[in-house]
């Protein structure tokens, strides 16, 4: 892989920067709505199987 000086680099990565897609207000908000509705239910579903795990572990120690 050729190097570049720093000018360059900073010419490629504006250049680049120019074809990114930037998401909308409204697709930023939906999105980060989406990502703590599953990190919630994710997190709920962890709680409660370690519970029941839990549950049975002390079960079957104490026979």
């Amino acid at each position: 892989m050729a190097k570049t000086g720093p000018v360059q680099y900073t010419k490629e990565v504006k250049s680049e920067m120019k074809k990114v897609t930037w998401p909308s207000k409204d697709e930023t908000i939906k999105s980060t709505i989406a990502v703590f509705v599953m990190v919630t239910l994710i997190s709920l579903f962890l709680f409660f199987a370690d519970q029941v795990m839990a549950f049975v572990i002390k079960l079957l120690l104490s026979l």
